[in-house]
């Protein structure tokens, strides 16, 4: 029984060196792209120069709220002391990369947005330079710094962040907290992240930890390249963190570096995504594309013959997924250039040429929507309708009446769940236009019966959107 029990322990502690050896040998090592890595890596301090009252106010921040006790004192102080009031340096801290070996650095917008200094302190700690703004984009969180070296710098290269892959092992390298030089290691936990930050939304999610100071440094894949730019966290929660992915940086980075300024695209459209509703009501049998809302006039889309009702379903033959997808390869593309683009009209597919505009966030107008009064019509979808008068009409920027204002939204209708609301203005249903409340009803007996559903245009205030009601 002994050499048994002999054979037996053997074979354990064969199968316990194995697994440990096996086990170490999976685990990377990350020292030698730590150190070629991080002197590259910059610490950037910035000083705002906050002044006036705006001070005070972000002094007493924490106990300042709408109709609380400070308000009046805030006002009398504003009245009183004006442009007088003291002013304080704010400071704060963020990460960056350099680029090239003449002093290009990448960081976060948010990281010397306002700023009236830039210093940049490099590794040693012993080096420190006054950076210059080349440029930034606010719409995605970016920018571009110079300062002047007297030697050659070390420098990072932008990768794939395309080819980076969900698992995979990811390296971060900042100033969390203002601590030089931190090193942080985990995988990619997801990509496409969309959270809210701003119109181009594409984020690379990271269980790197990143912390406060992070912001603008690089996330880096196994070789060392950056695959994206560290710049938002979620502040609830741990091992959550979001990089801008470097496929969009680079691009947006190559404009700054040699314009200054970053141009994009413009169709000239107001879109949303489908849904299965939606998709049903234009007699499609998918909700990928983005649905044109509005097709404003004289824009790129409008000459090309674009439609509201289009689903676009591809740009220069890249697929298009939803909005966000849309609005991402549009900006892209360069204003001036002629795209093709591919929409579902109707059920069948058309292609268009569009010489393309240049994006201007001010460029859509705020219009005002009219206030409902009791001249209504109740219909069987739970709303309220009647036509709008020439007052209105003006109000909204229209040239004569057009559409069905609603009036009211019983609570548990589906129009209610549709998301349709008082003050809507209705122009189409199912893609026709509808001028009286008749034109509705004819419209829901001969069309969207059948279908089973009823898509409305709408306006509301400065946008156009659809909403689809089941008619169950």
């Amino acid at each position: 029984m002994l050499p048994f029990i002999k054979k037996l322990l053997s074979v354990f502690a064969l199968l316990l060196l194995w697994s440990v050896t096996f086990a170490h040998a999976r685990l990377p090592e990350f020292t030698d792209l730590a150190e070629k890595s991080a002197p590259a890596v910059v610490n950037i301090s910035s000083v705002r120069i906050v002044s006036g009252d705006d001070s005070l106010r972000q002094f007493f921040s924490p106990f300042q709220r709408r109709g609380g006790p400070f308000d009046d004192f805030f006002e009398q102080f504003e009245r009183f002391f004006g442009d007088q009031a003291p002013t304080r340096r704010s400071q704060s801290l963020g990460s960056g990369f350099i680029i090239s070996a003449d002093g290009f650095i990448v960081t976060n917008n948010h990281v010397i947005r306002d700023a009236s200094e830039i210093t940049v302190n490099l590794l040693d700690n012993d080096t420190s330079y006054q950076a210059e703004v080349v440029g930034r984009d606010a719409e995605t969180d970016l920018a571009l710094l110079k300062i002047e070296a007297d030697r050659p710098l070390p420098v990072l290269e932008f990768g794939d962040s395309d080819q980076a892959k969900v698992g995979q092992w990811v390296v971060a390298i900042g100033n969390p907290f203002g601590l030089a030089h931190t090193v942080t290691a985990g995988i990619v936990s997801a990509k496409g992240r969309i959270i809210g930050s701003g119109p181009y939304d594409d984020f690379i999610q990271t269980d790197a930890s990143i912390n406060p100071g992070n912001s603008g440094g690089p996330l880096l894949d196994m070789q060392g390249r950056v695959i994206g730019i560290n710049t938002a966290i979620v502040a609830s929660g741990q091992g959550i963190g979001f990089a801008i992915p470097s496929t969009m940086a680079r691009g947006i980075i190559a404009q700054l570096q040699e314009n200054k300024m970053v141009q994009r695209g413009w169709l000239g459209v107001t879109i949303q995504d489908l849904d299965d509703n939606s998709a049903r009501a234009l007699g499609l049998t998918s909700t990928r594309g983005a649905l044109i809302a509005e097709v404003i006039p004289d824009e790129p889309a409008a000459k090309a013959g674009l439609r509201s009702g289009d689903v676009v379903v591809s740009i220069n033959g890249q697929a298009v997924v939803d909005s966000g997808s849309l609005l991402r390869v549009v900006a892209q593309q360069t204003p001036g250039e002629s795209v093709k683009v591919e929409v579902m009209r109707q059920g069948e597919k058309q292609s268009f040429t569009v010489t393309l505009g240049t994006r201007d966030a001010e460029r859509l107008a705020q219009r005002g929507a009219p206030s409902p009064r009791a001249e209504d019509q109740e219909t069987s979808l739970g709303v309220s309708l009647r036509p709008i008068d020439e007052r209105e009409a003006r109000a909204m920027g229209m040239t004569r009446p057009q559409g069905l204002l609603v009036t009211a939204v019983e609570v548990e209708s589906e129009a209610a769940r549709a998301d349709v609301r008082a003050g809507d203005i209705v122009m189409e249903a199912n893609q026709q236009p509808v001028n009286s409340v008749d034109d509705f009803q004819r419209v829901l007996r001969e069309d969207a019966t059948e279908k089973g559903v009823v898509m409305l245009l709408i306006r509301r205030q400065a946008q156009t959107i659809f909403r689809t009601i089941p008619l169950e």
